[in-house]
């Protein structure tokens, strides 16, 4: 009997604590900044002797 009554104590107190979802929409309109700085450089340094076989191969590139 002790057990019965446990177990039903137990299922109530399961049963009340049952979680609920709300989906709402919002108030206010949804705002994305997008305030974004690109900022790139681009560096091309050739070694002298790079450079002095592109001058002689001028075919291959």
């Amino acid at each position: 009997m002790k057990w019965f009554l446990f177990l039903y104590c137990t299922f109530l107190l399961i049963a009340g604590c049952s979680p609920t979802v709300k989906v709402e929409t919002p108030d206010k309109p949804l705002e994305i900044n997008m305030n974004v700085k690109i900022d790139h450089n681009i560096k091309v340094q050739v070694d002298k002797e790079l450079a002095s076989v592109m001058e002689e191969n001028d075919e291959i590139f």
